[in-house]
């Protein structure tokens, strides 16, 4: 079966939420908008592209960083309203130099930060 984008179930605003993970290790990275034209570059060009919702313009990841998404396997939830990106990422994925957006952690009531920012190499 083909796959049809215009199956899956945006919001009213036109977008669905896309989770990256890493494909080697099965890390949550983090998770993004898309509308259909940037899903459309990813499936593509292989290179992940999201909506930025606050400069509502495309956001090629890594563009200004270096810090690139390349898609290895796309997956769609079972109710078609979210999808799971596997990528291979390159250096962090997190605007605040951390491997993941996921760095803090609640746990007994306090916040604990799990990682601190990746070094520069």
């Amino acid at each position: 079966m083909s796959f049809d984008p215009k199956t899956l179930r945006f919001d009213s605003a036109g977008l669905i939420p896309a989770i990256a993970q890493d494909d080697e290790t099965g890390e949550v990275l983090m998770m993004a908008w898309m509308n259909a034209q940037s899903l459309a570059r990813t499936v593509d060009t292989g290179r992940v592209t999201y909506w930025s919702r606050s400069r509502q313009a495309f956001w090629a990841k890594g563009e200004s960083s270096g810090h690139v998404q390349t898609l290895v396997d796309l997956r769609v939830d079972c109710d078609r309203d979210c999808l799971l990106l596997r990528v291979r990422q390159v250096g962090p994925a997190c605007h605040t130099n951390r491997r993941s957006c996921f760095y803090t952690a609640v746990r007994d009531g306090q916040e604990v930060e799990l990682m601190g920012p990746m070094k520069d190499t």
